[in-house]
């Protein structure tokens, strides 16, 4: 192995060490994730306001601040479900947060001091960079595509955070591959039949975004949930879990959840009237705070009020 690929064993390796997995690509991949991104765009494949929202703002431009970036890096950090208590017509109720939503800057943070560590004796940079990431992560290898769309690391299943980043390290040679869906899927129908709003469809694996549960309950909290959607799908403070809970390649970590903070009937009840940070007790905002709830406050009246 040459000094460049011996660089890529030890970053790779150093991410395991620290509970990770990671994939490096050559720089000129952006061109096929850029190219991937918008033929699916023209082929309709995308909803045109979820595409809008949330795909078209990727440059696919290497970041300026490095002198010549020549890679890039995905990596995936294991994360629980979060669960938050609740107090409501004197009932204590519980209500998951699914993996990735809270504290990832500080997740996001870990990973580049790591690689930043990691990848600074040999005189090499690193900096975040703003792309698809379940894409560049299953095409580097790093993960594969569940019939739901969701991605999947061994191990790890879906209960996890992606971070991407470019950097000047070498990369000569990659596993780039086609996206594609587990070879599981095939034959397995568990998402499918779970999902109550027919998002996921047995003809691909590419998620009918419009109809999914958790692009309309991160919409914006005056967005209406549309007519068509009965509130008793609704399963999470944000996101949904229909389809990952009952995959067979996540049997080994459902049980990852974390116990997040109690919320008194006073404080449901403010939560609930949408009361804004600066008039919140002051210990209840600190809690928010804590927690990585004060990027949620906007859609939380919304989504609480379909679920209590």
């Amino acid at each position: 192995m040459d000094e460049q690929g011996l660089g890529q064993a030890k970053l790779l390796r150093r991410l395991e060490e620290r509970g990770y997995r990671g994939r490096v690509v050559a720089i000129h991949r952006l061109r096929d994730l850029q190219e991937e991104i918008e033929s699916r765009h023209r082929a309709d494949l995308f909803d045109e306001r979820f595409y809008r929202q949330r795909l078209a703002g990727f440059t696919f431009e290497p970041p300026k601040g490095l002198p010549e970036v020549r890679s890039l890096i995905v990596v995936a950090a294991p994360q629980p479900q979060v669960r938050f208590t609740f107090t409501w017509d004197e009932e204590r109720v519980g209500l998951v947060v699914p993996p990735t939503y809270l504290h990832w800057q500080e997740t996001d943070g870990q990973i580049e001091d790591l690689l930043a560590r990691v990848l600074a004796p040999a005189g090499y940079q690193v900096a975040q960079i703003a792309l698809p990431k379940k894409l560049l992560a299953v095409r580097s290898g790093l993960t594969a595509y569940g019939r739901n769309n969701v991605t999947y690391v061994p191990g790890m299943g879906s209960f996890y955070r992606l971070a991407a980043f470019a950097s000047d390290l070498p990369c000569p040679a990659d596993g780039w591959q086609e996206a594609a869906m587990m070879e599981r899927c095939q034959t397995c129908r568990a998402c499918l039949h779970n999902c109550p709003t027919g998002a996921i469809t047995a003809e691909r694996f590419l998620l009918h975004a419009e109809r999914c549960i958790t692009f309309h309950n991160e919409e914006p909290g005056d967005v209406p949930f549309p007519a068509w959607m009965d509130p008793a799908w609704h399963n999470c403070l944000v996101g949904c879990l229909h389809c990952q809970s009952v995959c067979p390649e996540n049997k080994d970590v459902l049980a990852s959840v974390e116990d997040g903070a109690e919320f008194t009937a006073e404080e449901t009840a403010l939560l609930l009237d949408g009361v804004s940070l600066d008039r919140l007790p002051a210990a209840m905002a600190e809690k928010l705070q804590r927690w990585d709830l004060v990027d949620l406050l906007d859609v939380l009246p919304r989504n609480l009020q379909v679920l209590l």
